[in-house]
This record gives structure tokens, C-alpha cells and sequence, in this order.
């Protein structure tokens, strides 16, 4: 990857926000040494080679080492801002907004006397 893709992957996966699927699976990768990540999902089935893509495209994953044993799974492992986005907390929609409202000022919320 040349050093512009790299810079290009970089600021993308600054603003993007991963699926529930993504973010399930780099979660996984926290708890894991060295950050690996999970070749199958917490029902036993194979990691979605778009869910393994896609996070690689942001640059939250990168390949570890070629798996001798079966060559088309990709091992993979996290990235400092996989870290970061494995790590972030998730707030609900509704939440989300009222985080975000203007702060109420408690000078001007007073009661008039």
C-alpha cells in the first residue's frame, strides 16, 4: 500500500462509523493478544470476507500472516484506530442527539426570585 492510500485510509477511517457486525468483530480483537482478530463470529461461523475487507479499507484491521492451513482466510489483527474505534462507546440514536443539544446554562435554567 503506497503511502497515499495509507494517508487516504487513514483520514477515511477518522469520520466513518463501523456496522454493528464490524464493530462486534473488532471488539473481539481487544481482548485478544497482539489485538488478533477472530477468524469465526460468537455463533462459530466464518467472518463475512466483506465485513474483513471493509475494515482493512479503513485501515481498523491489517493482515497478520499468511494461514498455511487455509490459505483464502485472511488473519488479521488490529490497528491503532481499530483500537480507538473497537474501544469507542456506542450511544443510541435518541441519546446521541441529546448529547449533542446545546448545553443548558444553569445561570439561565434558574427560577427567576
Amino acid at each position: 500500500m503506497t503511502i497515499q492510500a495509507k494517508s487516504a485510509a487513514l483520514r477515511a477511517g477518522t469520520f466513518a462509523q463501523p456496522t454493528a457486525v464490524q464493530r462486534r468483530w473488532l471488539k473481539a480483537g481487544l481482548e485478544q493478544p497482539g489485538g488478533k482478530l477472530p477468524l469465526f463470529d460468537s455463533d462459530g461461523q466464518k467472518v463475512s470476507k466483506k465485513t474483513v475487507d471493509a475494515c482493512i479499507r479503513q485501515n481498523w484491521a491489517e493482515p497478520w500472516f499468511a494461514n498455511p492451513l487455509k490459505p483464502d482466510w485472511q488473519v488479521c489483527k488490529l490497528t491503532h484506530l481499530g483500537r480507538e474505534v473497537a474501544s469507542e462507546v456506542v450511544y443510541p440514536p435518541r441519546l446521541r442527539a441529546l448529547r449533542s443539544a446545546t448545553p443548558i446554562n444553569p445561570a439561565s435554567a434558574a427560577p427567576p426570585t
